[in-house]
């Protein structure tokens, strides 16, 4: 039977089903209208990801039930116009979810002059068909012992008071919740619901995680959203989050901002990080220079192939970067010694684990110069069939290699990452263009 009463955290992640069962996408969050005064919220709509990662906005009013598994919509036509946030509303779970509040239900008295943390909100639907926030469910922000939490309360919404868009709006709120979704997400997924948010709640995200996890976020947004985001950190966690990063992505990240700035950054990080980055920063951004990693797999030549294979499973190590290992003389850190040649990966599985690398070496692959223009380490891919390959100096040492991934980011429209991913649903949906009933 389809529900009139469900929590909102409940809904997060429910598969979006047409009128014929077709499969649309999944439920993000939920479209609250808060105002300023006391009035009772009103849920205007749920928040749903298409296959093609685009969330758009889906009226209420379209939804005609809600399964424990499932909910389904009233029609297979709906507005696939990007999502976007307008004054007066908030995103259940990514903006009140953890926020601080109080409750001076009488019938709680042990909550009262107690801030207590928002866990859920229970929605309601009226006999107007309108869905309305009409319980809230609190947690004590008490600890108990041995990691136990304070008990959750669920109290009626007019008992509880900080939750008018004025009260929300003040920073310092928790993101426990929030991050909760982003478990086992990829950093590019992750990267792109981050742009979602307001840009308080942001901030606020990027404070809570860990260097490394955010290290491979910032990765993958937008430039100018890398240079807003790591200017509202500060200079100790800024620094702190370059020496994260890949060198590559790290020094693309410097080159955008005031030399100044970049240079303060540099001198804050610890120096075996900021070397790196300041050899990258030396060649000009669209060349083979300016485009590698300085820190692909580099093997000596006494190397086994049981040791080469050990080293290419490293999980972090990306696919094209594990494509292959190039060998040198000692020092093997970039610039290396002499550069000898490289070995694919699947000449490695080909090879007794015993062999060594020297003897399988492919010493005949031409080598990028550091100042090959984009255009020829393009053309370098496509004539090989490669997706990694070496940029080697005029004295024959390996500086670095250049990804595919690299190049595509650069080849690609500025903007690649902001643009919609699709006009359609990957079913061929007769999803149509317009306002979804918020006018």
């Amino acid at each position: 039977m389809a529900a009139t009463r469900v929590f909102a955290a409940r809904l997060a992640g429910l598969v979006v089903l047409g009128p014929d069962g077709e499969s649309i996408g999944r439920i993000r969050d939920l479209v609250i209208s808060v105002r300023y005064d006391r009035q009772q919220p009103r849920v205007l709509g749920i928040l749903v990801e298409l296959p093609t990662r685009k969330r758009i906005f889906v009226p209420m009013l379209r939804v005609t039930s809600v399964e424990p598994g499932s909910v389904t919509l009233t029609t297979g036509t709906i507005s696939v116009r990007r999502f976007e946030q307008r004054p007066g509303e908030m995103l259940a779970i990514a903006q009140i979810l953890d926020s601080t509040v109080r409750v001076d239900d009488p019938g709680l008295p042990e909550l009262g002059n107690t801030e207590v943390v928002v866990v859920d909100l229970g929605i309601e639907q009226s006999r107007t068909r309108d869905w309305l926030v009409s319980r809230v469910a609190v947690r004590e922000r008490r600890r108990l012992g041995f990691g136990r939490r304070g008990a959750v309360h669920v109290v009626d919404w007019s008992f509880v008071r900080g939750l008018t868009q004025t009260e929300l709006n003040m920073p310092g709120q928790d993101v426990t919740q929030l991050l909760a979704q982003f478990e086992g997400m990829r950093a590019a997924d992750v990267a792109h619901l981050l742009r979602d948010l307001p840009n308080k709640r942001r901030i606020e995200v990027a404070d809570a995680m860990d260097d490394d996890r955010l290290a491979d976020v910032v990765q993958e947004l937008p430039e100018s959203d890398q240079v807003e985001l790591l200017e509202s950190l500060g200079t100790e966690r800024a620094a702190d989050l370059l020496e994260a990063m890949d060198p590559d992505d790290a020094a693309d990240l410097l080159g955008e901002l005031p030399e100044g700035e970049a240079e303060s950054l540099l001198a804050l990080m610890d120096p075996e990080d900021s070397e790196p980055v300041r050899r990258l920063l030396e060649h000009a951004p669209y060349t083979a220079g300016g485009l590698m990693t300085s820190k692909p797999v580099v093997l000596t030549p006494a190397t086994t192939v049981a040791e080469a294979l050990a080293r290419v499973r490293d999980p972090e190590l990306t696919p094209a970067l594990a494509s292959m290992v190039f060998v040198a003389r000692p020092p093997t850190a970039t610039p290396t010694g002499r550069y000898l040649g490289c070995v694919h990966f699947q000449q490695l599985l080909r090879e007794p684990p015993a062999n060594l690398v020297g003897g399988i070496v492919d010493a005949d692959l031409v080598r990028l110069r550091p100042d090959a223009p984009l255009s020829a380490v393009t053309r370098y891919f496509a004539t090989y069939n490669l997706v990694c390959g070496p940029v080697v100096d005029d004295e024959n040492h390996l500086l670095g290699a250049v990804t595919v991934d690299d190049v595509l980011d650069h080849l690609l429209p500025e903007d690649w990452r902001e643009q919609d991913e699709d006009n359609h649903d990957a079913k061929g949906l007769p999803l149509i263009e317009g306002t979804g009933g918020r006018a």
